[in-house]
């Protein structure tokens, strides 16, 4: 699995407390038949309601992280994953919390998806439709242009000055015309 180069900055003019400790956080990057990816939203009253992102959630004590990926997405999306191909990681700095997100890619699951947060979802391709994208989601669309030869812009930037949860209302207009984004139920921090 590659390490993270750096720390990636989400809203860095926004005041952080000093020495805090990451969060490791498992995430899933589904890929379809067709080499498509899942994206789901977060739900309204979450931190950056509305933003797109992958899904997973925080790794418990005593919890590996593909332990951790199967239990998220299991309450998350309600599937039972099969092999979970540990990937690459990034920190990110958000102004609620440092997390270390720990993407694995996801090829085989059974169960229907389904949304079980009350979030919307989207099978993507590069460039992304739905907007806007969570920061940390932003480097996995980069490795993805990488690998598949994509050049071009990988997604659409949110509007300036738009404040993270001021975007709730983001699934309910892409629902209306993004093709292929559906309603569903994400955990915070990601």
């Amino acid at each position: 699995m590659a390490e993270a180069r750096g720390t990636l900055i989400a809203e860095p003019g926004v005041p952080r407390e000093s020495a805090r400790r990451p969060v490791d956080v498992a995430v899933g990057v589904l890929i379809d038949a067709h080499e498509r990816f899942l994206l789901t939203s977060r739900p309204a009253g979450k931190v950056y309601a509305g933003y797109w992102e992958f899904p997973g959630g925080k790794v418990e004590s005593g919890e590996s992280v593909e332990q951790a990926l199967r239990r998220e997405l299991r309450e998350e999306l309600g599937i039972t994953i099969g092999a979970a191909e540990p990937w690459r990681q990034e920190l990110v700095d958000y102004p609620h919390a440092l997390v270390r997100l720990h993407f694995c890619k996801v090829r085989a699951w059974q169960g229907a998806i389904e949304m079980r947060e009350g979030q919307a979802m989207a099978w993507q391709t590069l460039p992304v439709q739905v907007q806007p994208v969570l920061p940390g989601t932003v480097p996995v669309l980069c490795w993805f242009a990488a690998e598949r030869g994509y050049v071009g812009a990988t997604h659409a930037q949110a509007p300036a000055g738009a404040p993270p949860d001021a975007r709730a209302d983001v699934p309910a207009r892409a629902r209306g015309g993004t093709q292929g984004v559906a309603p569903v139920d994400t955990p915070a921090g990601h």
